[in-house]
């Protein structure tokens, strides 16, 4: 199962309560569960949803994966070209709509456990994205992890005002559906129906990315929005920057902010919380403890052991590991080593906690010492005047390559003296950037992630939106 059998259950118990609500139109436990039911018959082995934010899309999802069906969720911004790409694929694999499964039925109830219910999509090197499969067991081991973990009760209202065909968004509703809690979400991520969303429907937790929380935080204080009722922030994609971190304090003073790695294919790996008041570390690459059913090692290539402080493959085991991909798969995205998975991801365990290094593809290797742009970037980002950071690796002659970095200041100007003596003490010396640049925004690619070789791409080329510092 994934929550369908809890979905009945609380439709049973609540049926008047409010399951979801989508941009101020609300569905209850027991709309949720009959409008799903009405969709079931009808519903084919695999369904391809494209949808915009709605309480439809709730409903479609619950009917979509009822029995053995399995659903595709696909983002509706990406180009018809693309989707009808990916929806061709579905179809000719060999567990597509074409080969009908045995178990589909006709009621809105869960299949068994071991079977798949979810074709999830992750960006890959080429414009398709990669395909993997989820079994219903392995999501209802993360909603039991993530629980205990992040404390969800069923007296909280979830806000996660992202794109439901994301997965982080679209485990939230999950999530919430199977815990017996609130869930909350817009048509669109609109600053002003965010905060009307916590001013106004009482709501106690944020699941949501750092930019979104930046936005909200510091529109929040600039606007005297009232976030004290937040009681825990949620937040994924990227390490929090100091800015956003203090802002997010100060707007949400009695949260509980927690951050974790994970993967798509992994699911969750591990986190920490930074409760209200508690120091927070400058510069810090920490990731926190191994999720509850999480064991975490790290490993050469090889798949030996590495000591304690030693980086190497991130790797772990868990029963919410995905299983494999349809299609994408080079050998490299997910590997295994006797049972332990392994996204590529680099770092290193020290006293129990987590350090994320990043991809090994983005290690920059200077004068023989391996530097990787995630440490960098973190150490920046705590320095004081600085909003964002990103670092990458310069050709060198004499050193192989040089590190560089970008920085956006949060506000006023910044000089390269502020950024060498702050990162004094807290990264090593053959680990600091040679050369510094000011950027009136971050180097990003269409699908909004930083991208460390349009860095390089603007130095080489003096791009306007670069500034070496002296």
């Amino acid at each position: 199962m994934p929550y369908l059998d809890r979905l009945q259950r609380w439709a049973d118990d609540r049926p008047d309560e409010t399951a979801v609500v989508v941009a101020g139109e609300h569905l209850s436990w027991s709309g949720l569960r009959d409008a799903a039911a009405a969709l079931v018959p009808a519903a084919p082995a695999i369904t391809v949803l494209s949808e915009q934010n709605s309480t439809r899309f709730a409903v479609a999802f619950a009917a979509a994966i009822a029995g053995e069906r399995q659903c595709a969720v696909l983002d509706p911004a990406w180009p018809q070209q693309l989707q009808d790409g990916i929806t061709a694929r579905i179809a000719g694999t060999e567990t597509g709509p074409a080969h009908a499964l045995p178990g589909l039925g006709t009621e809105l109830v869960d299949g068994p456990p071991d079977t798949s219910f979810l074709i999830g999509l992750t960006s890959g090197t080429t414009s398709v994205p990669k395909a993997f499969t989820r079994s219903r067991r392995s999501w209802q081991e993360s909603f039991e992890a993530s629980i205990e973990f992040f404390g969800l009760t069923q007296d909280d209202k979830s806000l996660a005002p992202g794109p439901l065909a994301a997965s982080l968004n679209l485990y939230a509703l999950a999530e919430c559906l199977y815990a017996g809690a609130e869930f909350h979400s817009l048509d669109h991520f609109d600053v002003g129906a965010a905060h009307a969303a916590v001013s106004h429907d009482g709501i106690t937790r944020l699941v949501l990315v750092p930019t979104m929380l930046r936005l909200l935080s510091e529109r929040g204080l600039a606007g005297g929005v009232d976030a004290s009722g937040i009681r825990s922030i949620i937040c994924a994609g990227s390490k929090l920057d100091a800015r956003t971190l203090e802002a997010a304090r100060r707007w949400a003073p009695n949260a509980t902010i927690f951050e974790y790695y994970g993967a798509s294919e992994l699911s969750f790996v591990s986190g920490a919380g930074l409760r209200p008041g508690e120091p927070v570390e400058p510069g810090g690459t920490g990731i926190g403890k191994p999720f509850p059913g999480v064991a975490i090692r790290i490993l050469d290539d090889g798949g030996a052991d590495l000591p304690d402080g030693s980086d190497g493959n991130i790797c772990v085991r868990s029963g919410m590991v995905s299983n494999g991909y349809l299609w994408g798969d080079d050998g490299q995205a997910l590997r295994c080593f006797d049972g332990w998975y392994t996204v590529g991801d680099q770092g290193y365990l020290s006293g129990g906690t987590l350090h994320m290094l990043g991809r090994r593809s983005d290690m920059i290797i200077t004068a023989g010492t391996n530097v990787y742009p995630h440490e960098v970037e973190m150490a920046l980002a705590s320095v004081p005047g600085v909003a964002a950071a990103v670092a990458a690796g310069m050709v060198d002659d004499l050193r192989g390559q040089r590190v560089v970095a970008g920085v956006v200041p949060s506000h006023g100007a910044v000089t390269a003296t502020q950024l060498r003596s702050g990162i004094d003490d807290v990264l090593a010396r053959n680990k600091r950037p040679l050369e510094y640049f000011v950027l009136t925004e971050l180097p990003l690619t269409d699908r909004g992630k930083i991208s460390r070789q349009l860095l390089l791409d603007w130095v080489a080329r003096n791009d306007p939106r670069i500034r070496r510092l002296g």
